[in-house]
């Protein structure tokens, strides 16, 4: 079992610091992935083609992957509180930079060590939540937290694309540096002290690949679905401007319309997860396969493109939030460790779903980006629905 504090914060309190880490990953997830609303403005306003603007989300994403294994276990003993609040500072500081950079290597490089600090928010994020509130209600404070994925895919990222039509791209990441400082000083004033409980070893956390055969099948299936579709959903504004002569305003409402589905499948499965959790993850996998080849068909016109991001979105909610309770399933006793890997393992894939995705739109056109993520999601729906003994001999387990 997860090891939880006992409780001596106050009702009040302890959900305001749930609403406060819920804040952080509304502005960690919003800057991630802020570059796919801005594509074309980015790409236009430092001359540089869209596949290379992509690497915006590249290597943030590598970093936010590969780094937070060791910089969690390196950190195991600063309290979580202390560690939230200097992540905030740095993508306050990094928001600051990107928006005044005056060229593309200084985005880059700030994206990069933003990264780090986004990844160690991934890591202890969930299990700070869960540790705030009594042992009963961890489940809600881990689905409220990661509610601000759908919060950041419906609010977020459409507003940043519309203040980017209003102002410039720049004014629009000026405006995140500012939101970031108001969560920083909403952590600082209801988050408590919170010990470093059950974070281990660099030796300890890799070693969990080695001896915990679940685990790996999730970050397996993990990898597969996340290149999929990011890599497919890193450029869908480009897209969407080809196939269906998207104007910014209907792309705008169109993300929008994602989120919503997002929020609707996020809250869909904080109630199948519970029941069928494996289930859950595979009907939310039939969803994006279904949304992706959707999206190649029917989505040419507004009401098609309308209906498959809907679609599109209600599934990623389900396969996002079912995925963490995989990990959490897999490995409940190190779980702050699991999903130090979990956030390696989805960052990167990430990163190299938008740089693979970023060739593909650049030599052969955005189309084949939506067919990379349909063969990527369809793959990682075929892992999770193979039977237990079958998925056991992929990953090298014996029977019994």
């Amino acid at each position: 079992m997860v090891t939880y504090d006992t409780h001596p914060h106050a009702a009040l309190r302890s959900w305001l610091g749930v609403a406060a880490i819920t804040a952080s990953l509304f502005v960690f997830l919003t800057t991630e992935l802020m570059p796919v609303g801005l594509l074309t403005p980015v790409s236009a306003s430092l001359r540089i083609s869209v596949g290379t603007a992509g690497l915006m989300v590249t290597l943030y994403g590598v970093s936010a992957g590969l780094g937070v294994p060791f910089i969690v276990a390196w950190t195991r003993r600063v309290n979580r509180r202390v560690l939230l609040s200097a992540l905030l500072v740095i993508l306050t500081l990094g928001n600051t930079i990107t928006a005044i950079s005056p060229n593309y290597p200084l985005v880059l490089t700030t994206r990069l060590i933003m990264g780090f600090a986004s990844g160690v928010f991934w890591a202890i994020g969930v299990s700070m939540a869960m540790r705030l509130v009594p042992e009963r209600h961890a489940s809600r404070a881990a689905a409220i937290v990661m509610s601000g994925i759908s919060i950041a895919a419906v609010v977020g990222i459409p507003l940043g694309t519309v203040l980017e039509s209003l102002t410039s791209w720049r004014t629009t990441f000026l405006i995140w540096a500012g939101l970031g400082a108001l969560v920083f000083l909403a952590v600082v004033a209801v988050i408590p002290s919170l010990p470093s409980t059950n974070a281990v070893s660099v030796r300890e956390v890799f070693g969990l690949t080695l001896k915990n055969a679940p685990l790996r099948l999730v970050l397996l299936t993990v990898v597969l679905f996340v290149l999929g579709h990011f890599g497919a959903y890193t450029f869908v504004r480009p897209y969407l401007e080809q196939s269906a002569s998207a104007t910014p305003f209907f792309i705008t409402v169109a993300l929008m319309v994602y989120g919503a589905g997002g929020a609707a499948g996020n809250f869909i499965a904080g109630y199948t997860v519970n029941r069928n959790l494996r289930g859950s993850f595979i009907v939310g996998c039939v969803g994006l396969v279904t949304s992706l080849l959707s999206l190649l068909t029917i989505a040419h016109g507004h009401a098609g493109t309308i209906v498959t991001l809907i679609l599109w979105g209600v599934s990623f909610g389900v396969v996002q939030l079912s995925q963490v309770n995989m990990t959490q399933a897999a490995a409940p006793d190190t779980f702050e460790a699991a999903m130090s890997l979990n956030t390696m393992a989805y960052n990167t894939s990430i990163a190299i779903g938008a740089l693979v995705g970023g060739l593909f739109a650049d030599h052969l056109g955005v189309t084949s980006v939506v067919w990379f993520g349909v063969a990527l999601t369809a793959a990682s729906l075929l892992l999770a629905a193979r039977p237990a003994s079958e998925r056991k001999v992929a990953l090298g387990v014996r029977p019994g």
